[in-house]
Parts: structure tokens; sequence; C-alpha cells
């Protein structure tokens, strides 16, 4: 079997519009959880005053550059592509990951909803090898879109030779 060198190139599609929106939404609940109970312990627990101040200073300060700044930055840089040789993902947000499994290495490819991208019209696609680098997660794909990635893949996956390790 002869070997292929892919290539390592920026990946065509970007994500969802809608991907914004859910990462937004998602730190907001994070800033609130985490933000509520600091604050509570910094109300009902008076020794813990001096502390706990600056900790919840810095993490509001933290909170609000993720909430305003992160989703958009999030959503310019990451890309994702499925061909028929390989899956090709780039991620990151203060540093960036790029990443190609071959599709003779896939094992199993999973696609997940939850609740929140539900009512948005997203989802996530994972592909998984049998390396433990070797899973992309692609977060922020219409679902119309992940489910014609998902069964693209299938179908390439079950006509490939591969040892899928």
């Amino acid at each position: 079997m002869p070997v292929t060198t892919l290539p390592l190139r920026p990946p065509r599609h970007r994500l969802d519009r809608r991907f914004v929106l859910w990462r937004t939404i998602q730190a907001i609940l994070w800033g609130a959880g985490v933000l509520g109970v600091l604050t509570a312990i910094y109300g009902y627990a008076e020794v813990t005053r001096p502390w706990i101040g600056p900790v919840l200073l810095v993490a509001g300060v933290l909170y609000a550059v993720n909430i305003t700044i992160m989703p958009t930055w999030r959503y310019r840089v990451h890309r994702w592509e499925a061909t028929d040789d390989a899956v090709y993902a780039l991620t990151g947000w203060l540093t960036r990951r790029w990443q190609v499994v071959p599709v003779s290495r896939i094992q199993s490819i999973d696609t997940e909803i939850g609740p929140l991208q539900r009512r948005l019209g997203l989802a996530t696609i994972s592909v998984t090898t049998a390396s433990s680098e070797g899973k992309i997660t692609i977060e922020g794909v219409g679902t119309a879109t992940a489910e014609e990635a998902v069964d693209r893949l299938r179908r390439i996956t079950a006509a490939t030779a591969g040892d899928a390790t």
C-alpha cells in the first residue's frame, strides 16, 4: 500500500454563525455560576473577604473578556473540512491547534447535540482514532451540515481500506 502525504493546510469551512451566540451563552452561564459562588462566599464568610475580594475582581475581568471577545475570536479562527482523504480542523483561542486525521485511521464518528445546541440548530462532530491524541472535535456546525458530513464520512470510511489504528 503506497504511503501518501496529507498536506497541513487551512480547512475550508467556517463554523455556523450561531456558534458565537452559543459560546456567548455558555460563557455567561459559567461566569454567572462561578462569580455567583464567589460573591456568596464573599457575602456570607467575612473571614474570606481579604483574599476573595481580589479573586472575585480578577475573575470578573476574565469572565468579561471571555464573554465579550472569546466567542467571536474563536469563530474567526476555527475551521474544519472533511475530504475523501482526511478530516482537517483548526481550533484555538490563544494558541492554534491544527489537526489532520486520515480517513483510514478513523475508528468512530459521532454527533453530539446538547439542549442549547438543539435550540440553536447546532451540533458537535467528533472523529476518533485509536491514538489518544487522534480525536478531532468540531463544535458549532449547523445540524443539517453535521448530518451530511457525518453520513459522508461514514460512507468513505466504510469503503476505505486501512487498519483504523
